[in-house]
């Protein structure tokens, strides 16, 4: 492995969305990632090798119904620097894989909740996805068209950003403490308290009287015409945000606005409405790659919204080697970048027999006793 997170182990027990994300950021920089499924779980018949939320880490299954697959589980942690887990609060305690019981063997180990609600509270047993956890931080309210309903912004600032991300961040920083203190710790993470982090702008913005709380009223959640998306004539879309008042003069000289008085007054709230109009109609009178042919490149904010099958293929994206293809899949490359530490190029999850062979043989277990315990299904 290679990346600045080199040289830590990490033991992922299996789970959804922010949890693999978690695991998939930290391998991605190097850490040993090896994920722990559920034996006898029902194959999903998908190709493991197009799972880009899986990549770069080994997995194998134990039964965790029976005591001899948690005691494998425990003994992987007890080798381990942090573990990972996303189960709802208690399940792990219940399977005697909770922290108090791992981090008696290991001191020194992270471990890592990922909840949507958090280890206590309220809600802390309620089942959720994404848009709950933005909905109570404020968050889903402030996106979307004024007079429309909240809009999800996927399972981005949820599941992602305020969850898996957030897990990650906290993980390298109890690892870091845990290196220059000898004491591990347990990281809770919430994605309801991290889409809330997400938003610490906007509620600073609040708190000094420069946010609007109803949706598209305000400089950067569309309300302003200078920031927003607009269709061409082909059907596409383009981006426009020149905040900046000279970035501002530049896109309406670029577009044949900068003589029309009606733009005169960047910051004009009350003619923005107006304004969108008549900006949209010029949009509308070109298609996307002719206004990528005269903004592109230039200092009037602008980029052309791609869709997915074609972000890989962009210009910049290719220069940049923002995605890279593994196996014929596209995989978001890993990022961000290091000037001395450089992460390895992401590789499919590893799986089958002789992964799980060399898992279990890093922990005292030989090949007469695995196939033991594969016959006895306590390891798939």
């Amino acid at each position: 492995m290679a990346g600045p997170l080199a040289g830590l182990r990490i033991i992922e027990f299996a789970g959804i969305g922010p949890g693999p994300f978690c695991a998939m950021m930290l391998a991605d920089h190097g850490a040993e990632v090896i994920r722990v499924d559920r034996a006898g779980r029902e194959a999903s018949g998908e190709d493991p090798a197009r799972d880009i939320l899986n990549r770069s880490r080994r997995s194998l299954a134990l039964n965790l119904k029976d005591p001899r697959g948690i005691k494998l589980a425990r003994e992987l942690c007890a080798a381990a620097d942090g573990v990972i887990e996303g189960f709802r609060p208690g399940v792990m305690e219940r399977l005697g894989l909770g922290p108090d019981v791992l981090r008696a063997a290991n001191p020194r180990l992270v471990y890592g909740r990922m909840t949507g609600w958090g280890q206590d509270g309220p809600y802390a047993q309620a089942a959720g996805h994404d848009i709950n956890y933005i909905a109570i931080s404020g968050a889903l309210h402030a996106v979307g068209r004024k007079y429309g309903r909240p809009v999800p912004p996927l399972n981005l600032v949820g599941d992602y950003g305020g969850g898996g991300m957030m897990l990650a961040f906290g993980m390298v920083a109890a690892l870091l403490h845990a290196q220059r203190n000898g004491a591990g710790q347990v990281v809770d993470a919430a994605m309801s308290d991290g889409a809330a982090v997400l938003m610490t702008m906007m509620y600073s913005l609040r708190a000094t009287g420069r946010w609007e709380d109803d949706r598209e009223s305000n400089l950067i959640d569309g309300g302003a015409h200078f920031y927003d998306a607009y269709e061409t004539s082909d059907g596409k879309y383009i981006s426009i945000g020149p905040v900046e008042p000279q970035f501002y003069r530049l896109l309406l000289d670029l577009i044949g606005l900068a003589d029309d008085p009606a733009f005169s007054n960047q910051m004009d709230r009350s003619a923005w409405p107006a304004q969108k109009v008549r900006i949209a109609e010029v949009f509308r009178t070109k298609t996307r790659d002719e206004w990528c042919a005269i903004l592109e490149g230039s200092d009037a904010c602008f980029a052309p919204v791609l869709s997915l099958d074609e972000a890989p293929r962009h210009v910049h994206n290719r220069a940049r080697g923002t995605f890279v293809d593994v196996n014929g899949t596209w995989h978001p490359a890993p990022a961000p970048r290091y000037s001395d530490t450089p992460s390895c190029p992401p590789r499919p999850l590893e799986h089958g027999a002789a992964v799980t062979e060399n898992v279990l043989a890093a922990i005292g277990v030989a090949p007469p006793a695995l196939d033991e315990l594969r016959r006895d299904g306590i390891v798939a």
